[in-house]
């Protein structure tokens, strides 16, 4: 059974920053793909950002220079870095993984991962 975890989620001023740590567990291989979506209420699920096992990433253009993703070594975690936030990147942002290799473009839709956590809140404030 795989499990999925988000975390660092929470409410942040304009121009604030926070880090969400994301970790997979119950199943240990050595390929895999992780991205982050994030939902704000009324708007459908949108991509963010994702990390291959080897390395490659994808990130949307909305947030690209502002947010960062990184994986941690020799564990199917990763992060997400986000600064210089804004009120529109509130919403619950949600981590997914595949256990398989995936194309940049194929990162960025929900459909490529098998698995997803609950979500974690994020909330910037004017």
């Amino acid at each position: 059974q795989v499990q999925v975890a988000e975390s660092g989620g929470g409410l942040v001023q304009d121009g604030g920053s926070l880090r969400l740590s994301c970790a997979a567990s119950g199943r240990t291989f050595s390929t895999y793909t992780m991205g982050w979506f994030r939902q704000a209420r009324g708007k459908e699920r949108e991509f963010v950002a994702a990390i291959s096992s080897g390395g490659s990433t994808n990130i949307a253009d909305s947030v690209k220079g502002r947010f960062t993703i990184s994986r941690a070594n020799a564990k199917v975690t990763v992060y997400l870095q986000m600064n210089t936030l804004k009120p529109e990147d509130t919403g619950v942002y949600y981590c997914a993984v595949t256990y398989s290799s995936r194309s940049s473009y194929y990162m960025a839709q929900s459909r490529a991962y098998d698995y997803w956590g609950q979500g974690t809140q994020v909330t910037v404030s004017s």
